[in-house]
């Protein structure tokens, strides 16, 4: 006795996939908060409390990064300003922020984007352009986006 599909051919059916990688683009932030390397440590705290991010990119004025300035910056700011007993006053953003910024491409797979954060141990990347700062990709980007994709296949 043999075996009877009961199913159609199987050959013609359209197979539902999602080959296109998801994209570092797809998810980065593009209105940023950004800094100005003579803006004072004070203003740059505000900033930071008001808007409830832990850091930001640092620019020119011709909208090219030159840094990135964190939370992390600020506190050691506040922290040697009291050791010595000095006003933060005369603290700009140049002298506290770090200025060897590591970047991702914003064709990058997001997943890969991912590893890459597990290794730096940063919490945002800058997406650079033909020199100019488009975007920001930060770790909470990628973790929307791996929900996005929850119960698909991921490439």
């Amino acid at each position: 006795m043999g075996i009877k599909s009961f199913l159609a051919s199987r050959k013609n059916q359209n197979k539902i996939t999602n080959d296109v990688p998801l994209r570092v683009s797809d998810y980065m932030t593009t209105k940023l908060i950004t800094f100005k390397a003579d803006e004072r440590i004070d203003k740059v705290i505000d900033a930071l409390i008001k808007y409830k991010i832990s850091g930001g990119p640092v620019v020119n004025d011709k909208h090219e990064l030159i840094g990135i300035i964190s939370e992390g910056d600020c506190i050691k700011q506040i922290s040697e300003s009291r050791y010595y007993n000095m006003p933060m006053n005369d603290h700009t953003v140049e002298s506290c922020m770090v200025k060897n910024v590591e970047t991702i491409d914003g064709n990058m797979n997001i997943f890969d984007a991912a590893n890459k954060f597990l290794e730096s141990k940063h919490r945002r990347f800058p997406i650079v352009e033909n020199g100019k700062l488009v975007g920001q990709i930060s770790q909470k980007d990628v973790l929307k986006a791996a929900m996005g994709m929850k119960g698909n296949n991921w490439k």
